[in-house]
């Protein structure tokens, strides 16, 4: 991809992320003891695992599946359409350094586009839905006022159409996914689609990142 054409892709992240709204509605970190776990859904899973990795306090991220069954779990079935499933980050935080309201706000301001009905970018099919799978009641309750206070807010020219679900179970996808941005930095893919966030994540949010 020509440089001029990325640094286009940077500029539309920087902007909305600039005018982003942070989430009025959060769970502050004297209401939680130790480390939590979130489940969020938001196109290819190389590229939000990329940039989660980079989020202060997240100790640890897994690229794999969540909204299907175990038995469909599998790269090249979930790649079909029809498992249910869609390719998800689980990710590890401390709340004491990052809540899960400011990693929503990263979410939906840099991961991907939630207007996008199961599409992101170059991707299309349900298993690229942008999707919040809640652990618990207090991530259902900051997932879905944050959605009302973006819509409300009128941030994006489109509705919001992010799924809020429950999460049945996450299960991971094969080895070569894991920490696929880290490791294969020049990827023609990487470059075109997911550099471009990292780039405004960094620009954007720098007192949420570790590096």
């Amino acid at each position: 991809m020509k440089f001029s054409i990325v640094l286009g892709f940077l500029a539309a992240i920087s902007l909305q992320a600039a005018d982003f709204p942070a989430p009025a509605v959060d769970v502050p970190a004297s209401a939680t003891e130790g480390k939590q776990t979130a489940v969020l859904a938001g196109g290819c899973f190389w590229g939000v695992a990329g940039v989660f990795e980079r989020l202060k306090g997240v100790t640890k991220v897994v690229s794999g599946f969540a909204g299907g069954e175990k038995k469909t779990a599998d790269y090249e079935m979930v790649s079909e359409g029809n498992t249910g499933h869609a390719e998800s980050v689980q990710f590890t935080y401390d709340p004491s350094q990052i809540t899960y309201g400011q990693i929503l706000m990263v979410y939906f301001s840099v991961v991907h586009d939630p207007t996008e009905l199961n599409r992101q970018g170059p991707d299309t099919g349900t298993q690229y839905r942008s999707a919040i799978f809640y652990a618990n009641e207090d991530q259902k309750r900051v997932a879905e006022a944050y959605i009302h206070q973006l819509n409300e807010a009128h941030v994006y020219r489109r509705p919001i159409v992010t799924q809020v679900v429950p999460l049945k179970g996450f299960y991971a996808a094969e080895g070569y996914h894991q920490h696929f941005l880290d490791n294969h930095p020049n990827h023609p893919y990487i470059v075109r689609n997911d550099m471009p966030k990292i780039y405004a994540l960094k620009k954007e949010y720098p007192e949420l990142c570790r590096r």
